[in-house]
């Protein structure tokens, strides 16, 4: 965590600083030096006021107070750390695990944490001393499970932020274990702010510790610590209260320079920083659980074989079906365009193909197979290690879909570590070569995203999908934030990898030129559905359903009369929440008919490889030059 040179130079930056250092340099010396002073009794000094030899005054055995304060210091803050730092474990990996563990034991986990807050922490930490036993063990322990439930929460909220991020779904795709996704990909990220929480914690606990050990809960003679010795000077409070004074001082410093250094990390790190997102709450349970399908009949050669998939997402209006019966194939070395406005559902589909879909969300189908393989007959282990090795994603935007805490090497090499077995070497040597076939110098290993540019960034995404060779690319909008020289290097990108490797490639993308120039075979979406089907070479040309003849004839074009306005698609999407029993295109369809509101039209062959989703589809001899 660095914070910004003028932050660090400011007065409040300096005084916890210096209070620190006087601190852990009295936790040192302070037994070396006054050690024996504070340990050797004297008959002839019992309970003396303060003087020259002893400016705080002695105790009932005629040890100097302040030695013994001074010499405290030492097991007072170790104490305290201690606690803090058992607390913090334990309550940060209670609450990160909520981002990577599954809906139900999520639900659990939020219940139990709910549960634990229920209860204050300090009635909770004495109740804990008396059950583990009186002493300095007993204490430490009694606080660190007070103070779970604090870190608890706050490591949920972060962690909420982080569980929709594209970088822990990528990995996710790549087949992750949950210790893996905890350690590299959720706690890196909320590091920062459970630091500053972690370093202000440490001044509660050690007010807190001082509190138990004044009760008679917490340290036991011989042992001593702050708490012990305001404890011994209460009882001559009235007649010299600079005894119980001393240890009191020495607890509000401690807790203050804790206090105070906390600020000033969090003031630094807001200075340095934007303001966070809100958080995404909790999902909320709601539905039953993904049914399995039976499957359909399988076809030899094809890298995905999907049909008949819908999703259903619950939404606080009611339950929406942003996608529809969609059924779709790929084979070997092909490459698929899938294309519609935004909303037609072309992402949610990639990301129910890939099991990526909120645990909200539910998912049916008559088939889906990848690779040969039935998901749906799979068991949730070896459902994900299937799609990991033989399913490979590019998402929209590679700066939120690389992990920003991590190196490239990192990024490159964790799914073939982990599903493979590579060594660290063989790993990197398979990167290396990697970077290679996208056009990037294996220099590139020892960057984090924020050094590449956008370009590199994609290709970098482009490589780690490569890592494990897999049959099928699913590229959702990969050259959507790029420039055009950018996007025309992807796309060679992908086609080569496509001619190398054979693997096919669905090609998410509202570009319906680059389309038609790319892709083998087009499928155009249109709210949640697929309304046609063709070869891409028919596009511009030979496309029969209106909607896609809108697309087509939105694209800008050098020889367009710049006097007039660009064509769009006249009016505006149906709403998901209120279906309209016909096509849904007919609010907008300038070819509609009255029985086009009534009846929605199925997906019927035109010939061997165009079909259409219309009652009046537009007819050849309109579409001839």
């Amino acid at each position: 965590m660095s914070l910004p040179t003028r932050y660090l130079r400011s007065p409040m930056a300096w005084t916890s600083a210096v209070m620190l250092a006087s601190l852990l340099l009295l936790a040192l010396v302070a037994p070396l030096l006054w050690g024996t002073a504070a340990d050797r009794p004297d008959p002839f000094a019992v309970l003396q006021g303060p003087s020259t030899a002893h400016p705080f005054g002695t105790d009932n055995l005629g040890r100097d107070v302040l030695a013994r304060v001074l010499t405290a210091t030492r097991p007072s803050l170790l104490l305290a750390l201690a606690a803090t730092l058992l607390g913090a474990t334990g309550g940060i990996l209670l609450g990160a695990a909520t981002a990577v563990v599954g809906h139900r034991a999520r639900r659990l986990l939020t219940a139990l944490i709910n549960l634990l807050l229920a209860f204050p922490a300090l009635l909770v930490a004495m109740f804990l001393a008396v059950v583990f036993g009186a002493g300095a063990a007993g204490a430490v322990l009694a606080l660190a499970v007070a103070g779970v439930p604090g870190f608890a929460r706050l490591a949920q909220t972060l962690s909420a932020a982080v569980a929709g991020t594209d970088h822990l779904a990528a990995a996710r795709v790549l087949g992750l274990r949950r210790h893996r996704l905890l350690w590299r990909h959720v706690l890196p990220n909320i590091a920062e702010p459970l630091l500053l929480a972690t370093t202000t914690a440490a001044g509660t606990a050690l007010v807190a510790l001082a509190g138990l050990s004044f009760l008679g809960l917490g340290v036991q003679p011989p042992d001593y610590d702050w708490g012990q010795l305001l404890n011994q000077g209460l009882d001559r409070i009235y007649a010299d209260p600079l005894p119980a004074l001393a240890p009191g001082l020495a607890v509000l410093y401690a807790a203050v320079t804790f206090q105070l250094l906390g600020e000033v990390l969090a003031g630094g790190v807001a200075r340095r920083t934007p303001a966070p997102r809100a958080p995404a709450p909790p999902p909320a349970p709601w539905g039953s659980p993904r049914p399995k399908a039976g499957g359909g009949p399988a076809e030899d050669g094809l890298v995905l074989q999907v049909e008949d998939l819908s999703v259903e997402l619950p939404t606080p209006g009611g339950v929406i079906r942003p996608v529809r019966d969609v059924s779709l194939s790929l084979r070997p070395g092909e490459i698929v365009g899938l294309v519609g406005e935004s909303g037609s559902g072309k992402s949610l589909t990639a990301l129910a193909i890939a099991d990526l879909l909120p645990e909200r969300a539910r998912v049916t189908r008559r088939t889906l197979r990848l690779l040969g393989a039935d998901l749906a007959t799979m068991t949730p282990k070896q459902r994900d290690r299937h799609l990991a090795t033989g399913l490979a994603t590019v998402f929209q935007n590679p700066a939120s879909a690389l992990n920003p805490s991590l190196r490239i090497s990192t990024q490159l090499t964790e799914a073939v570590r982990a599903h493979c077995g590579a060594s660290r070497a063989q790993a990197l040597s398979e990167a290396a070569d990697a970077l290679r076939k996208v056009g990037l110098p294996p220099e590139l290993l020892r960057s984090r995203p924020h050094q590449l540019s956008g370009g590199q960034r994609q290709r970098v995404m482009i490589a780690a999908g490569l890592m494990l060779r897999p049959g099928l690319i699913i590229a959702d909008e990969p050259t959507t934030a790029l420039d055009v020289t950018v996007q025309r290097q992807i796309t060679r990108l992908l086609s080569d990898i496509r001619r190398e490797t054979s693997a096919a490639v669905l090609f998410i993308s509202h570009d319906v030129a680059l389309v038609g120039e790319f892709c083998d075979r087009v499928l155009v979406m249109y709210a949640g559905a697929v309304v046609e089907s063709l070869p891409a070479d028919r596009l511009a040309g030979g496309a029969r359903h209106p909607y896609t003849r809108a697309l087509v004839a939105s694209v800008p074009d050098l020889t367009a009369d710049r006097d007039r306005p660009l064509p769009t698609v006249q009016g505006t999407p149906p709403d998901p929440l209120a279906p309209a029993p016909g096509c849904p295109f007919e609010p907008r369809c300038p070819r509609r008919r009255d029985h086009c509101a009534e009846q929605a039209p199925p997906l019927e062959d035109l010939d061997a490889d165009h079909r259409v989703a219309c009652w009046n589809p537009v007819p050849v001899e309109v579409l001839a030059p």
